[in-house]
């Protein structure tokens, strides 16, 4: 198995790469000790058998540079194929703004043609390929050099599968006329916007009970400052404090390192220094906020009035249509997709694109009232009132 140590090295493969109609793609990287995840190797493959066409790209290789690869992305001409492809697209556009395209994901492709929701490489290797896969180097350090054989052997079969994956999946929704469902859940992936975190919207993420104004003001202010002080530092965000210390900062509201040095869950670290500063500062933003600019979650009473015998039968009906159309239940609608149509709302995605078609306007006929439900042996049917 070839290693790419060189730009020459490099440049030559992606030439050649130019003349085919796809290259499949993946990556190595860790992200343990930084914010940002640190590329240790690249896979790459163009259609071929076994290891022919495959190779490793080195990119901690002194002196190589990356940028034949980046213009083998921009190539429109060659479809890159990945699996479950948003981290590596996030390196790749945090490194060099760019994102590969045209684009394909057999991660979703799968999840299209009837794989169900765990559509995991490993099931698509042996499901498809009909192979098996060593996991043993799945959680390696990929910074230690040299790689082991067995890292190689790892790391190339995650790209030499990957084409009769890519080629079985791409027939399957040429023939079932899928390729453009597939095309709409790309976009998300295509968009820049998918891998740029902002830190005045980190706090979203945070999962509290709690909906007082005031509270999520502070848990705003300090899930921001944590979110500016591990990008500016390149560290997890963890490392600086976890959610459950954030939260209970939140409760307490200390104003004093003094009030910090009584919490029960922040570390020792972030109880002087910037990290404490940046926390007095972060609350006390949260507590002067203007009551007009107090964050909300799920609209003022945060909670949304979800009619719950509505919200099961919206449930039934798309395992029905995930059964009948073989797509899993998950890309089709989420749970929380779901409560939002029962509770009223209808910008959702669920009945938006092929989403509507497949579900969405049986969906929005059952809560009108204009169609039923009934089992039919093992499936279950809508039907007219």
């Amino acid at each position: 198995m070839k290693t790419i140590t060189t730009t020459e090295e490099l440049a030559a493969f992606c030439t050649e790469a130019q003349r085919h109609p796809y290259v499949t793609v993946d990556t190595e990287f860790l992200r343990e000790r930084t914010y940002y995840s640190r590329l240790c190797l690249v896979q790459l493959a163009m259609p071929g058998k076994d290891d022919e066409g495959a190779v490793l790209v080195d990119p901690l290789a002194k002196g190589l540079s990356l940028d034949p690869l980046y213009e083998l992305f921009r190539d429109q001409g060659v479809v890159k194929v990945f699996h479950a492809a948003r981290q590596d697209l996030e390196i790749f556009y945090v490194e060099e703004g760019v994102i590969p395209a045209p684009l394909f994901d057999t991660q979703i492709a799968a999840m299209v043609c009837g794989f169900g929701e765990q559509a995991g490489y490993e099931t698509l290797v042996r499901r498809i390929a009909r192979e098996s896969l060593d996991k043993s180097s799945r959680f390696t350090d990929w910074s230690r050099r040299p790689l082991s054989e067995a890292q190689k052997k790892y790391a190339l079969g995650d790209v030499t599968h990957l084409r009769r994956i890519y080629e079985y999946l791409a027939a399957e929704l040429e023939k079932t006329g899928r390729d453009a469902w597939v095309k709409e859940e790309l976009a998300t992936l295509m968009e820049p916007e998918t891998y740029i975190t902002r830190p005045e919207d980190a706090w979203e993420r945070i999962k509290t009970r709690n909906t007082s104004g005031r509270y999520l003001a502070i848990v705003r202010e300090l899930a921001r400052f944590r979110e500016e002080y591990a990008q500016a530092r390149d560290v997890p965000r963890n490392r600086v404090f976890k959610d459950d210390a954030l939260l209970e900062l939140a409760a307490t509201k200390p104003t004093t390192t003094e009030d910090l040095g009584r919490s029960r869950l922040l570390l020792r670290e972030a109880r002087k220094g910037d990290v404490a500063q940046g926390i007095l500062d972060a609350v006390k933003r949260g507590l002067e906020c203007p009551p007009e600019e107090l964050p909300s979650k799920n609209g003022a009473d945060g909670k949304l009035n979800v009619n719950p015998a509505v919200a099961d039968m919206l449930r039934v009906l798309l395992k029905g249509k995930s059964e009948e159309f073989g797509v899993a239940t998950k890309l089709i609608a989420t749970s929380s997709e779901l409560d939002e149509i029962a509770a009223g709302k209808r910008d959702v995605p669920a009945l938006t694109g092929w989403r509507a078609e497949v579900f969405g306007r049986d969906a929005l006929k059952l809560c009108e009232g204009r169609i039923g439900l009934r089992v039919a042996g093992n499936r279950i049917e809508a039907v007219a009132l």
